[in-house]
């Protein structure tokens, strides 16, 4: 089955290179054993279904740059149950499987001179990293372009040499800002809604692409509505337990979505109604 892309058989990919990001967290750069057909390739927001022989496999947000990347994938993973704790273990030059891509992304087909405001919590950095990308390389489509970053501490931050890099640019506003005060830290503390009430942007042509937690995604979505911008204008990238990938095993149910077929992206008139249920 070696070579094999389908939606049920992996394909096998050597690990080429592994960056540490945070200390539970590593951006790992995949190469496939074979050739991988190119209609495939991922595009922004979908995920893969990684897979470490003999313990299982995850779902995992695509992170790597959505142009020029060949047949690579590139993933960061945080270690938090077995499987993924075995990806983020893996040695350069161990062999993963991968099956995918999976599900929708980002919707970038916005209109021209629009204003883009991107909005990460934590590790949900990671499926919005190409999206940045694909932004600051089609600079002229967008009039505006903000970047808004929170995590707990600075050591939490993901990808901190890009985002300085961004930050130099002046081709993109970028914020960073951590939860609760700490020595050393001099950067903005708070929560990602305070830099998102006061960010310069034309409410009535706005898009926002939001990932992160739940209820950070919640409220960055209220204050945004509440300033103006619609809600299906604003994009949230949803989480629940992929399992298959495919939409068969119905363990990503979210009220009548399955999330691994028709999400994880959604806009917010789709996932305002669902995020307010508990029980969802």
């Amino acid at each position: 089955m070696n070579g094999v892309q389908t939606d049920r058989v992996p394909n096998w990919y050597r690990v080429l290179s592994r960056t540490e990001e945070t200390p539970d967290t590593v951006t790992v750069t995949l190469e496939p054993t074979r050739r991988v057909p190119a209609q495939r390739h991922p595009t922004p927001g979908q995920f893969m279904m990684l897979y470490a022989h003999g313990v299982g496999e995850v779902a995992i947000s695509i992170s790597g740059h959505p142009y020029g990347a060949g047949d690579m994938l590139t993933h960061t993973v945080r270690n938090v149950g077995a499987v993924s704790k075995a990806i983020h273990d893996a040695p350069v030059d161990s062999v993963l499987g991968a099956r995918g891509p999976f599900g929708r992304g980002w919707n970038l087909d916005i209109d021209q001179g629009s204003d883009l405001v991107i909005v990460a919590g934590g590790v949900g950095l990671a499926p919005l990293r190409p999206v940045v990308e694909a932004a600051l390389a089609a600079r002229a489509h967008f009039r505006r372009l903000t970047l808004i970053v929170g995590a707990r501490t600075p050591s939490n931050i993901l990808y901190r040499r890009e985002l300085a890099a961004w930050a130099a640019s002046d081709t993109i506003a970028v914020e960073v800002t951590i939860d609760q005060p700490v020595s050393g830290w001099t950067g903005p503390v708070g929560f990602v809604t305070d830099p998102l009430r006061r960010v310069d942007i034309d409410t009535t042509r706005t898009t926002a692409l939001l990932c992160g937690p739940e209820p950070m995604m919640r409220f960055c979505a209220r204050t945004l509505i509440d300033r103006g911008v619609l809600a299906a204008n604003i994009q949230v990238s949803l989480e629940r337990n992929m399992q298959c990938g495919m939409g068969t095993c119905g363990h990503c149910q979210l009220g009548e979505l399955l999330l691994c077929r028709d999400g994880p992206v959604v806009d917010y008139v789709t996932a305002e109604p669902l995020l307010q249920v508990p029980e969802l």
